[in-house]
């Protein structure tokens, strides 16, 4: 039997896939910012600096680079549930360039529950006192340093659902620590349990 969490994912899944066959591929790229071959009727998704091709007719999702297959493994459980609902859901908003923390999103109180906790407390462990290794390993992700925290680095899970990671280390005084924001236009383009997705595939490959 299905663990009750995986058939979650599996039924969510199934329901994106239903809901992306029917929509008009134009406004799917236009609405996304992603692109679509017709020769091949696929979207073009770039994600972490990757690109991947989705597949409706045949429910597939691929890799264009072998370094894009850790994505579609590893962390296929938030992979694919992001990149289809976003697919599907994205909104003509625009990055704003203004951050929130997940708390600050209506419902956002999810991302300190149970097993929706984000393991950013093993993040900061990692790197107390490296920050070049933090910012090494945003930059494999495809990201650009930003100036937040003692070190941060700004990523593109999604075309228009960008995160930043920020990480403050440790000193005599205080313990490191770190963060997540998303852009204030996140909740336009995806639900919150999308989002909270979007947040694990973001940290855990600093783990």
């Amino acid at each position: 039997m299905m663990p009750p969490t995986m058939a979650i994912t599996a039924a969510g899944e199934n329901k994106a896939w239903e809901l992306l066959a029917a929509v008009d591929s134009a406004l799917v790229c236009a609405r996304a910012g992603v692109g679509f071959d017709p020769g091949d009727n696929t979207y073009r998704v770039p994600s972490f600096g990757r690109n991947f091709t989705v597949n409706p007719a045949e429910r597939l999702i691929l890799g264009r680079e072998p370094e894009g297959e850790v994505f579609l493994k590893r962390y296929a459980y938030f992979f694919r549930l992001s990149v289809l609902w976003y697919l599907v859901k994205a909104a003509p908003a625009r990055p704003s360039g203004n951050l929130v923390k997940p708390a600050g999103l209506p419902g956002g109180e999810i991302f300190f529950k149970g097993s929706h906790i984000l393991p950013l407390d093993a993040l900061a462990a990692k790197y107390a006192t490296h920050p070049e290794a933090f910012l090494k390993a945003g930059a494999a992700l495809g990201g650009t340093r930003v100036a937040y925290g003692d070190a941060a680095v700004m990523l593109s899970p999604l075309p228009k659902v960008p995160t930043t990671v920020l990480l403050w280390t440790a000193d005599d005084e205080f313990p490191a620590r770190a963060d997540l924001l998303f852009d204030t236009t996140c909740s336009a383009h995806l639900p919150l349990d999308i989002l909270w997705s979007v947040a694990m595939m973001s940290v855990l490959p600093f783990l």
